[in-house]
């Protein structure tokens, strides 16, 4: 008896609806509908009288000014030098295309990784806590991970290491740093250098391993994030007369970083002088096995570019201790065309890492 009661209801409540769809527009709307035809309307309409303004209410220009005005200039003027649209920075560098990558120089070694620093933060304590390695003290702010003293296999003394997340010299890439102690009688404070630099490289070649498998699932902590910048530490400084690099890297760093970037940027190193900071260079241009791309488009896809075959000065200055600034000249220290500076520097913002 219920189930037909309910099927009972449920049909009056169908043809109600149905009996609302069919009737209900006409009892509402009328018989034209919601969206009735008015063109006929329209058409027979009276035409009004024009409105007139009484003179209370003026009709001056102040009634009539402009929320936003423009302001009138006072004189004409030109730029000093020709203006150029400045050439966009590309948007990856060859080295980004690998998810991490070991570097070293001298003693020191560190993982480069394609990703922001708020992504590899949680990557590292993820590996930490998959390889059963306590962690003593964190601190997002500086980008710090230590771990406790653990005891290894084969090793006399029990270690802890200390795991750094730096922003990378290109935007949205990361570096990651570890240092190694073994337990001693004072550990209240971190070396300078590891004390065992075998076994530091060893953690950083696991860590880094494990980065790279997890790269694609990796979370992002949204405190490191925003203490730890992804714009990178390399600008380009651009104004009317001159274009140049500024780096935020020491000296050695940064000398041995750019002697790796030149050849990817199409330069051939002929000369160089460390003590004076300086490279002599022959830019070659593209290599015949690319298809095309950045010089393709800014010079128009011609057969062989403008600048190449010509030889040029890379030099390098100490803004401080940790900065650098990159300025290219002609052979003799002379200035070229900013034109030329701001392409060619471009190219070579795009390979230092």
């Amino acid at each position: 008896m219920r189930r037909w009661v309910s099927l009972t209801g449920l049909a009056r409540v169908c043809f109600f609806t149905a009996f609302v769809t069919s009737t209900g527009c006409s009892w509402i709307y009328g018989e034209d509908g919601l969206f009735p035809d008015n063109t006929a309307r329209y058409q027979e309409a009276p035409e009004l009288a024009v409105i007139t303004v009484p003179p209370s209410a003026g009709t001056g220009d102040a009634a009539i000014d402009p929320t936003y005005p423009i302001p009138e200039v006072s004189e004409n003027f030109r730029l000093e030098s020709e203006f150029g649209v400045p050439r966009p920075t590309p948007l990856t560098s060859a080295s980004q295309y690998e998810t991490v990558r070991i570097q070293r120089l001298g003693d020191e070694s560190w993982a480069l990784v394609a990703v922001a620093p708020g992504q590899l933060w949680p990557q590292v304590r993820a590996f930490l806590t998959a390889s059963g390695i306590g962690v003593a003290a964190s601190d997002a702010q500086a980008g710090l991970i230590d771990t406790q003293f653990v005891e290894l296999k084969e090793r006399p003394l029990s270690t802890r290491f200390r795991f750094r997340v730096d922003s990378g010299v290109q935007r949205n890439t990361a570096e990651l740093h570890v240092l190694q102690q073994n337990q001693a009688v004072d550990n209240s404070s971190w070396p300078e250098s590891s004390d065992d630099l075998e076994l530091e490289q060893e953690m950083l070649r696991n860590v880094s391993q494990f980065i790279a498998n997890s790269a694609e699932s990796a979370p992002i902590s949204m405190m490191a994030d925003r203490a730890m910048s992804a714009a990178g530490r390399i600008s380009l400084e651009d104004t009317e007369s001159y274009t140049r690099l500024r780096l935020v890297l020491p000296f050695n760093r940064a000398w041995a970083s750019v002697n790796k970037a030149l050849p990817e940027a199409g330069f051939a190193i002929d000369d160089k002088n460390r003590s004076e900071g300086v490279f002599y260079v022959t830019f070659v241009g593209q290599q015949e096995d690319d298809d095309g791309g950045w010089f393709d488009w800014m010079w128009g896809g011609e057969d062989e570019h403008p600048l190449a075959n010509k030889q040029y000065m890379v030099k390098l200055a100490s803004l401080s201790e940790d900065e650098m600034l990159i300025s290219l000249f002609g052979t003799e220290g002379g200035q070229i065309p900013r034109r030329d500076q701001q392409a060619l520097l471009t190219l070579i913002k795009g390979s230092i890492n």
